[in-house]
């Protein structure tokens, strides 16, 4: 009977793998492709704070993940398959597939549904902390909104508050974790997330030096918030008031689209290359 169980989550495994496979195809060769091959640099030191952007979220998980199970530097292959499913499948797929991985292991990872809830909660209201200081910081810039996007900021920002509360009113029983191992787990997310925003501006200041790079700390910080807010009418316009009061708007189509092909070039890589290793390390 303990077959069964496993059996399940071997085809929610491989189901996710498959759809991961399809969707980045579908997306490097559909329309990524042609914004990725409009310009690639040459400096080194732009591919290196890429790939440290790429695996923070990745390793950070990795970190968490490592302390409340001890799993094995395999796991981090599972955690990076995670991250492909939820950006280029659905929200919270990638959890379904590392859920299925960690059942899997059930032998060695003790109650893998409670964890994995609990450490995308705490990444949920991690990320609305960090949204709710980086608005806070946005303010200077306030003036130069319309009364339509301040409205929609400040009802934006009330949101974060009131759907962040709850969890910690009711922390008892939302959580399984002990109070320590979600502090642990809420104070690498923040550090990661402050982590991947400094490193998405590092990667658009070596990809169009030209401008400064405290405006292109201050972008994506912006795109962080408005990546996260409901309420904010029209977030590329609003982006785009950003770049124009910045003076970076000339050129910033190029960086972006860079880095978002970039990612499904990765994606890609990283799915075959996975299989590929795992047959040579069962050959030996």
């Amino acid at each position: 009977m303990a077959a069964a169980p496993r059996r399940w989550t071997q085809w929610l495994g491989a189901a996710i793998s498959l759809a991961m496979v399809v969707g980045v195809g579908y997306q490097l060769f559909g329309h990524g492709w042609r914004n990725f091959a409009r310009s690639v640099p040459a400096d080194p030191w732009f591919y290196l704070a890429f790939l440290a952007m790429y695996f923070a979220l990745p390793v950070g998980d990795y970190v968490i993940f490592r302390r409340l199970w001890g799993i094995p530097i395999e796991g981090l292959v599972a955690l990076i398959k995670k991250r492909i499913a939820n950006e280029v499948l659905f929200g919270y797929s990638g959890e379904a597939y590392f859920y299925a991985w960690a059942r899997e292991r059930a032998r060695t990872v003790a109650a893998p549904f409670g964890a994995v809830k609990d450490v995308s909660i705490l990444s949920a209201l991690a990320g609305n902390a960090v949204t709710l200081v980086l608005i806070a910081l946005s303010v200077p810039f306030a003036a130069k909104l319309g009364p339509a996007q301040l409205q929609g900021l400040g009802l934006s920002a009330l949101f974060v508050v009131a759907v962040s509360v709850p969890f910690w009113v009711f922390r008892r029983r939302v959580f399984s974790l002990p109070v320590g191992e979600r502090w642990y787990v809420f104070w690498v997310h923040i550090v990661r997330l402050v982590v991947s925003t400094v490193l998405l501006a590092l990667v658009w200041a070596l990809a169009l030096p030209q401008v400064p790079l405290g405006a292109w700390l201050l972008l994506s910080a912006v795109r962080m918030i408005l990546g996260r807010l409901p309420f904010v009418p029209n977030k590329d316009l609003l982006f785009a008031n950003f770049v124009g009061l910045l003076g970076a708007g000339q050129g910033l189509p190029m960086p972006v689209a860079l880095i978002a092909g970039l990612t499904l070039v990765v994606h890609v890589l990283l799915l075959g290359a996975f299989p590929l290793a795992q047959l040579f390390r069962s050959r030996r």
